[in-house]
């Protein structure tokens, strides 16, 4: 019973269910058809192939009697033998005509294959009672003895013959006729299999738009029109539908469901808002103390750049005074107090001048720009080439073009190229060599030196603000250069780290992004080894200086590895 119960069927059944139907409707008369095509074109076959030729070869056996009767009289009037040929070609023509009917005909023809064993009967009779003797006559007795045995010889042989001749051609012609009316009937008969095909197409058509219509497009358009209404927000109606497929019933329920699921979301979406807007309330509040808090620090900047260095420039004078006019003067200990004095005044305004480099970083920004690398770099030369000495060799290959801020990427190859140089082994002219490669959407530079190098297990600290690994009597600076490079990099959104698999020296890698719509061309593999054919010196660019001499705090080796 449920199976009958067609309500409870899905439309995917009720679907496949008329199809299926339709289907083996259209197979059945498309199996009707082919038997009833086929049955048509043998019949077809039989008109053309058989009944025709069957005819001709009917007609041409009796032309061939009839020769063979012509050619007797004249052959018995005449006695010439020249006369007798017509005889001699009709028994030959007779027996071609005879066999191939019997070849055209099929084992059931039974009718037409009696009527021709007739024929060949009565002809043979005639050639052996009437056709033999003539010919021994007029070869023995003459023509005119051939003659008047011919006029006392009676017709009646030949007329039999030729009896059984329309015999057998009306039994040829009523199978013509049969197979032609079967062709006939079977044609109709396809015609009427094609009008139920028809038929059936157009009313599984008609039935598949009816069922379509009552159990997807009017529930679809009702459930369409609820759904609006509740975007319009009524989010507290209720999805019914009552009518249609058991799928679309189902979909009803499961829109209903996530409505109702919407709604509860929704409620607590406002629940949020709300705190949302406290807390950007809140947010803003602190965003106005952040303001304020930056106003102050720009005012302790601006103050340790001008209130702290003017004591700071009048101590270090008249220390230096002091020292200038009464050195010797004073006893030893003296001397060596002022000398320390000198010194904490100096490393006091190179703190001081450093902090406020590191902490513009990002702030006081001229905007980013396309900056050419080769070109940093011959300034970067420039600049340290009093320090480098003579023997030093600053070696770069061919840089990228890069965006980003050309003060600030000055003044971090000048940090890293001169610590380079600061922390050289002794007695080992300093080699640095700068180079660049493109991987995915990054460059990625290296700066590599034959330096004392840096421990693996200061790899991290080296970067960190005022972190020193060597004493101060043995390198300047304050310990704040590769804290400045490290924040310029991150600035610029790339990334630094120290290589710890290299010696002798120290290399550090620092990323930078591709310029946006830059194709970059290959680097060449090998660098120039001509430091002035690297780079040309354009006019200096305004950097922000860490120190008189930027440093990254590098630690020596044991001897034999940097």
């Amino acid at each position: 019973m449920k199976l009958l119960d067609f309500r409870r069927w899905t439309l995917r059944g009720r679907i496949f269910a008329l199809c299926l139907t339709a289907g083996l409707l259209l197979g059945g008369l498309g199996v009707a058809a082919a038997i009833t095509a086929a049955s048509a074109n043998n019949a077809v076959d039989v008109v053309l192939d058989r009944a025709g030729p069957l005819r001709v070869a009917g007609e041409n056996l009796g032309t061939a009697l009839v020769d063979q009767e012509t050619g007797i009289r004249g052959y018995a009037i005449t006695g010439l033998p020249k006369n007798l040929e017509p005889y001699d070609n009709g028994v030959i023509a007779e027996r071609e005509r005879v066999a191939e009917i019997h070849n055209l005909l099929d084992p059931g023809e039974r009718d037409i294959r009696a009527s021709l064993d007739r024929v060949e009967q009565l002809a043979a009779k005639w050639r052996a009672d009437v056709a033999g003797p003539l010919i021994e006559t007029v070869r023995t007795q003459g023509a005119e003895a051939a003659q008047q045995r011919i006029e006392a010889t009676d017709t009646r042989d030949f007329e039999q013959v030729r009896a059984a001749l329309d015999t057998l051609q009306a039994d040829i012609l009523t199978m013509r006729d049969r197979t032609a009316a079967a062709a006939r009937n079977s044609s109709g008969d396809l015609v009427a299999v094609e009008i139920a095909a028809a038929i059936v197409i157009l009313a599984t058509g008609v039935l598949l738009l009816v069922l379509l219509d009552r159990l997807v497009s009017r529930p679809i358009v009702d459930l369409a029109g609820q759904v609006r209404k509740i975007a319009a927000g009524d989010y507290e109606r209720h999805i019914e539908s009552n009518y249609g497929s058991p799928d679309l019933v189902a979909l009803a329920e499961d829109v209903d469901r996530m409505r109702q699921q919407i709604a509860t979301e929704l409620s607590e979406v406002r629940i949020a808002r709300q705190q949302v807007e406290w807390i950007n309330q809140q947010l803003q509040s602190q965003a106005e103390e952040l303001t304020r808090s930056n106003r102050d620090l720009e005012q302790f900047a601006y103050v340790a750049s001008h209130d702290l260095q003017e004591p700071l420039r009048k101590v270090a004078s008249f220390c230096q005074l002091l020292q200038r006019r009464y050195a010797g003067q004073l006893d030893e200990r003296a001397d060596q107090y002022i000398g320390f004095a000198v010194d904490g005044a100096q490393r006091m305004q190179r703190l001081i001048n450093d902090l406020l480099a590191f902490s513009r970083i990002g702030r006081l920004t001229s905007g980013f720009t396309d900056v050419d690398l080769n070109r940093v770099l011959g300034e970067v030369r420039s600049q340290l080439e009093a320090r480098a000495g003579a023997d030093a060799e600053i070696i770069w290959s061919e840089l990228p073009i890069v965006e980003g801020e050309e003060p600030l990427l000055t003044t971090l190859f000048a940090n890293l190229v001169g610590n380079s140089l600061k922390f050289r082994r002794p007695d080992v002219p300093p080699v640095v060599t700068i180079t660049a490669t493109l991987e995915e959407k990054e460059w990625r530079i290296n700066v590599r030196d034959n330096g004392i190098g840096i421990e693996a297990e200061f790899a991290d600290k080296v970067f960190v603000i005022f972190q020193r690994l060597h004493a101060r009597d043995a390198y300047e600076g304050t310990g704040i250069g590769l804290a400045i490079v490290k924040k310029i990099v991150e600035y610029h959104g790339g990334r630094i780290w120290l290589d710890v698999d290299v010696s002798p020296g120290a290399s550090i890698w620092f990323t930078l992004p591709v310029v946006p719509g830059l194709t970059p061309d290959p680097l060449p593999a090998a660098p120039a080894t001509d430091p002035a054919s690297a780079s040309s010196s354009p006019d200096s660019v305004p950097a922000v200086s860490s120190s008189s001499s930027p440093e990254s705090e590098q630690v020596s080796s044991q001897e034999g590895t940097a």
